[in-house]
């Protein structure tokens, strides 16, 4: 199991200071269990590792499984949770299908570049992902690439290769899916963007990807087990919203999350929208930042160490590397190195994880760490509900809504009036 390491947090939080947010605690877990907080009627992520329909399931094998045997591209359009969740897990995984993001900006050079590349003998699919069908960024790419697969294969051979993952009975999509006759797949109503990685918004492109996407919702399910069952004051979701309240209450009002491998990447972009535009509301939330270590400690780094004391860090590690590469000798010793010859890359890195660890502690930034295993699709299951759990109930810490986003609506109110709608 992933798990959470605190000793860096000691020097700047007591025991005493985290076992007095525990009544605090057991509040918000409370209302999670009891679905009495607030925005508690989009909880239907709670129990998707375990209560997933088996029907969905082998829908989304089924015709992941087209894809694949024809050796296609996935032209998936969506924007926020919308693409993050499966993109992350592409990335983690170094997942071996072809799958294209886009609808995620409003660059024509970006959608351009993708159209660009695609081989021309290659079989295309799409995927467009979106409850109401009207957001600009992936409705505008749509009409693209849909303009684009009419050229290619015409208007009456698109049934097959369009996949609409939208609301059940309403909006423009399902209207369009509908008369069209597209494939889709149904975002739950009780699920918002950002926490639907593990329905088919994000399951469908991982399993196009080749992710083994029951391993996935093992580890969700596993995850969740342990979660519901453990001592509120041993867990370690629990444990991390926690220190990272406390430590907002005392002036750090940024956090950054750090990896220390580059596979690592997108989760962290994932986990900066899902922290984010859950907690950024009622002039409350934590700053959440990211960064890619030991690539940005050449850059960052230095404010981290020495700039103004109002971050806290929170590092990835990963235990076990996929492949290991030893550091070779050189006939004649040059660099100096030659004192690390024999070892691996990654019994590096991991030295520098914990030097940095130990210089930000020194330098006033309390930190502590999230240990993977290995790079898994099980181990990635546990990092999205360990997350989403974390921050509902950080969330309620806070007193605020985990689960709407109402301020994400005034660029749009803006735009439109520029685009004189």
């Amino acid at each position: 199991m992933i798990s959470l390491k605190t000793d860096n947090i000691l020097p700047f939080l007591s025991q005493d200071k985290i076992n007095a947010i525990l009544p605090e605690i057991k509040d918000a877990d409370s209302k999670i269990r009891q679905k009495a907080g607030l925005g508690n009627e989009f909880l239907g992520w709670l129990h998707l590792g375990s209560g997933t329909d088996k029907n969905v399931i082998s829908s989304i094998k089924d015709v992941s499984s087209v894809v694949r045997k024809k050796k296609g591209i996935l032209l998936c359009i969506g924007i926020g949770g919308s693409y993050l969740g499966s993109r992350a897990a592409i990335d983690f995984l170094s997942a071996s299908g072809s799958v294209y993001f886009c609808g995620n900006n409003l660059s024509s050079d970006y959608i351009s570049d993708i159209l660009n590349k695609i081989e021309p003998e290659k079989e295309i699919y799409v995927n467009v992902i979106s409850k109401s069908g009207t957001t600009i960024e992936p409705a505008i790419s749509f009409r693209v690439i849909y303009d684009f697969m009419k050229k290619k294969y015409g208007a009456n051979g698109l049934s097959e290769r369009i996949i609409c993952t939208t609301d059940r009975q309403k909006g423009a999509l399902r209207q369009m899916a509908q008369k069209e006759g597209f494939k889709t797949f149904v975002i739950p109503d009780d699920v918002g963007g950002r926490f639907s990685v593990l329905s088919p918004v994000g399951l469908f492109p991982m399993a196009c990807a080749g992710i083994d996407i029951a391993r996935v919702l093992k580890g969700v399910s596993d995850m969740e087990d342990y979660i519901f069952s453990c001592d509120v004051q041993e867990n370690i979701a629990y444990k991390y919203a926690a220190i990272r309240n406390l430590l907002y209450r005392n002036g750090k009002d940024i956090e950054i999350l750090s990896g220390f491998h580059p596979s690592l990447h997108f989760i962290l972009e994932w986990w900066k929208q899902l922290f984010a535009e859950s907690e950024g509301k009622d002039g409350k939330g934590i700053f959440a930042a990211t960064a890619d270590f030991t690539t940005d400690l050449h850059s960052i780094g230095q404010l981290i160490q020495q700039g103004k004391r109002n971050i806290f860090e929170t590092f990835m590690v990963v235990d076990k590397p996929s492949e290991r590469i030893k550091i070779p000798k050189l006939d004649e010793n040059i660099d100096g190195l030659d004192y690390i010859a024999g070892k691996d890359m990654d019994y590096v890195n991991e030295m520098a994880y914990k030097g940095t660890a130990q210089a930000h502690t020194e330098g006033g930034v309390p930190n502590m760490s999230i240990s993977i295993p290995e790079i898994s699709d099980y181990y990635l299951g546990q990092i999205y509900y360990f997350f989403e759990i974390a921050v509902a109930v950080s969330a309620y810490l806070l007193k605020i809504n985990p689960f709407d986003q109402p301020g994400v609506e005034a660029y749009k109110k803006n735009m439109y009036k520029l685009l004189k709608r």
